[in-house]
């Protein structure tokens, strides 16, 4: 099924009048690394501008004075690392932050690098994770990929795909559907299959993404999708679950989002000169668009 705006519309999070931000859910963002600042920065305020009500960000310690002067709005937990990438003695403190922020939501992966710390959060995590970038990179290098303990939506483009699959993924769209079921039976998660037509599935319903154009071909814009994504699963969490439902429901909008960004930015900048950064400036008249659509 192709996405639309009226679908989009219905599958929105619903902004009561009386609510806090408690009521549209916490997200804990692992990603960052000392050359990768920018991609956790990116993910963070993606995730609050989409209408997550608290984001926290962890980070090694030495990022962290940039990130969180790039954006007050989050918390930051500044973490030990190694050649300015997370350790994996900081898995500690991120379950010790666990249990006192209470995320509805991990994203875990952009711009992490190498860090050893990620397969083992995954291993032991119960949290709902978004799982993008070298979150998806670290699973492929297992020698038998895992099945994860948690409900999970993973955001691979087609080089990650054939890496967690071990086999190339061509741009035939029907090969393309049938990968990223095979990727959400392996998870029983929900899988974002990104590039043209992005496919969306939990191994039964698909959606395939008409949003979006060579706008988006630039650094920085997958951090902002995953942001988008986690920002409005957690938001959904209230009204359905975290489920893979809600999952399906914050991927379909989350991308069908990201591409109508990419295609408002366009038509000012031109496809040539769109930043990941725009991205975020065009969220306000994307939602507009939608929720306007009669």
């Amino acid at each position: 099924m192709r996405l639309n705006r009226a679908l989009i519309k219905s599958f929105l999070p619903i902004r009561p009048k009386h609510s806090h931000k408690g009521t549209f859910g916490r997200v804990l963002i692992i990603a960052g690394c000392e050359k990768m600042t920018g991609a956790a920065v990116l993910c963070a305020r993606a995730t609050l501008q989409v209408g997550a009500g608290l984001v926290a960000l962890a980070l090694p310690k030495s990022s962290q004075c940039i990130a969180a002067s790039a954006l007050a709005e989050m918390l930051t937990l500044p973490l030990p690392e190694e050649n300015g990438i997370l350790s994996k003695r900081a898995l500690p403190q991120i379950n010790q932050f666990i249990q006192e922020f209470n995320p509805s939501v991990i994203l875990i992966g952009p711009g992490l690098s190498k860090s050893e710390l990620i397969v083992e959060f995954l291993k032991t995590c119960r949290i709902p994770c978004v799982i993008d970038a070298d979150g998806l990179n670290a699973l492929s290098a297992l020698a038998a990929f895992p099945s994860l303990p948690m409900p999970c939506i993973c955001t691979p483009h087609p080089g990650e795909m054939a890496r967690l699959l071990d086999k190339p993924v061509s741009s035939d769209q029907a090969q393309r559907e049938n990968y990223a079921k095979k990727l959400s039976a392996q998870t029983k998660g929900v899988t974002v299959l990104k590039g043209f037509e992005t496919v969306i599935t939990d191994g039964e319903t698909i959606y395939i993404n008409p949003t979006g154009g060579p706008a988006l071909a630039k650094a920085g814009s997958g951090d902002v999708l995953a942001g988008y994504i986690s920002g409005l699963w957690a938001q959904l969490a209230a009204q359905e679950g975290l489920n893979n439902n809600s999952a399906l429901k914050a991927a379909a909008c989350g991308v069908y989002l990201h591409g109508l960004c990419g295609d408002l930015a366009s038509k000012i900048l031109t496809d040539y000169c769109v930043l990941a950064s725009d991205l975020l400036s065009q969220l306000p008249n994307a939602f507009k668009e939608v929720l306007d659509n009669e």
